[in-house]
């Protein structure tokens, strides 16, 4: 369990920066929105297809001053800012995000829901997980629900978490992408079936951009 000692990130202005880049969001309600992405390090969910595995130490990123990462945020022509990780809500979210807001930008948060909310967005994406499945408040706050699909199993997981996120939420299935070949002919027909669902896939990966 990573546990952030409170006094090395101060509240917030010291943030473990993985890396930041400006590219096109490639999943979800939002694929193909030009975006500058924070990717902060750290994460105890440890998902076994994870293509950020290279992000879960945290100790293998030390603290950035996060008016170092707003300077070079704000600077991209890009008005849209996601932050990922990792996962995120390990740390104090308030001082990057109000000063992001701030210089008027749109923040987008991606997450896995396990750990409490903190900052402001305009968007967030909850991605839940089996093995540490979300917080109750991060239901509330999702304003799309990404849930990744490796066997037909994953439906009615899929369902259970949709049953608790507010109405108007928007709701994805997303093949995990070292079997998308084998689950998307399942996915494509569930979603037939079940229409609120729609289909989220990797295009970052085949227009081979981070």
């Amino acid at each position: 369990m990573i546990t952030p000692d409170s006094a090395l990130f101060d509240g917030g202005r010291r943030l473990p920066l993985v890396e930041d880049f400006y590219t096109i969001q490639g999943e979800g309600f939002h694929a193909g929105k030009p975006a500058y992405f924070i990717r902060l390090g750290g994460c105890d969910v440890g998902c076994r297809w994870c293509d950020a595995k290279y992000t879960w130490n945290p100790k293998l990123y030390p603290p950035v001053d996060v008016e170092t990462i707003i300077e070079r945020a704000a600077a991209c022509p890009a008005q849209a800012i996601v932050i990922t990780g990792g996962e995120p809500l390990l740390y104090p979210l308030g001082v990057l995000t109000e000063t992001l807001r701030g210089r008027g930008l749109q923040l987008f948060l991606e997450t896995s829901g396990t750990h409490p909310f903190s900052g402001v967005f305009d968007w967030v994406c909850l991605s839940p997980k089996r093995q540490q499945p979300p917080l109750e408040e991060a239901f509330a706050r999702a304003d799309e629900l990404k849930v990744i699909v490796e066997s037909e199993e994953d439906f009615a997981w899929a369902e259970s978490n949709a049953a608790r996120v507010r109405s108007g939420c928007m709701l994805y299935l997303q093949p995990e992408w070292s079997v998308a070949g084998r689950v998307m002919p399942a996915i494509v027909e569930y979603a037939k079936a079940h229409p609120r669902w729609n289909i989220s896939i990797q295009t970052h990966k085949y227009m081979h951009i981070p």
